[in-house]
């Protein structure tokens, strides 16, 4: 399959975050991110459940909501609820994860873990079966406009590996330092999804950078 695009809200103008997002329905993008933080498992607050039900009123791609916070299983519903699409948890945030990605699913959405830098991807190989997505975080979470973390190119072969080998339908996601420099070595990598925050809505152009993404092979 083609690669996947996902421009992180994160990095928007939060003044103009209706016109934020027509840009992105007018865009190459596949899918919207969004980052929602609680400020007790990384160090930042995003938004909620208004601000999420406000984008997708008016988001023509799918809501990619990934959830930094700790005891997600509280919301499941009414993240479902307020539209999203994709819902990825982290790992290290879930005591009971096969319960959390499987109510995930039986909600009706494409159920993904993230990994932080330190987390090594063999703790995936029992969960790989009832997920849809992984993404690999390659900055620690919580701010935008980090430095992408080199390491992490190791990381995602090995993960690459690990699915190709035991023949399932995985996408690997990256999120963080993401721009054209290093975007066509991270698809070589195996990565099928690249979200962009800093990269996009910093740009002189944003459309043209989504647009750029897209066509890195």
């Amino acid at each position: 399959m083609d690669h996947l695009v996902s421009p992180s809200l994160l990095a928007a103008d939060f003044g103009k975050l209706e016109s934020e997002i027509q840009m992105i329905n007018r865009s190459d993008a596949d899918w919207l991110h969004l980052d929602i933080m609680d400020g007790v498992f990384v160090p930042n607050i995003s938004f909620g459940f208004p601000v999420i039900k406000a984008i997708k009123k008016i988001a023509a791609k799918p809501l990619d909501v990934h959830l930094m916070i700790i005891d997600p299983d509280r919301y499941l519903r009414r993240f479902c609820d307020a539209g999203s699409n994709n819902l990825t948890v982290q790992y290290e945030a879930c005591t009971h994860l096969h319960r959390t990605v499987t109510e995930i699913r039986n909600l009706g959405m494409k159920a993904g873990v993230s990994l932080n830098p330190h987390t090594p991807v063999f703790l995936l190989k029992n969960i790989l079966p009832y997920i849809d997505i992984v993404l690999i975080m390659t900055v620690n979470p919580g701010f935008g406009g980090q430095l992408f973390i080199k390491e992490s190119y190791n990381k995602i072969t090995e993960l690459r590996k690990m699915i190709d080998t035991a023949g399932y339908n995985v996408l690997i996601e990256v999120d963080g330092g993401i721009d054209t420099s290093n975007a066509g070595k991270l698809i070589e990598s195996g990565v099928n999804v690249l979200v962009a925050g800093s990269s996009v809505f910093s740009s002189a152009d944003p459309e043209g950078t989504i647009r750029r993404l897209k066509k890195l092979i």
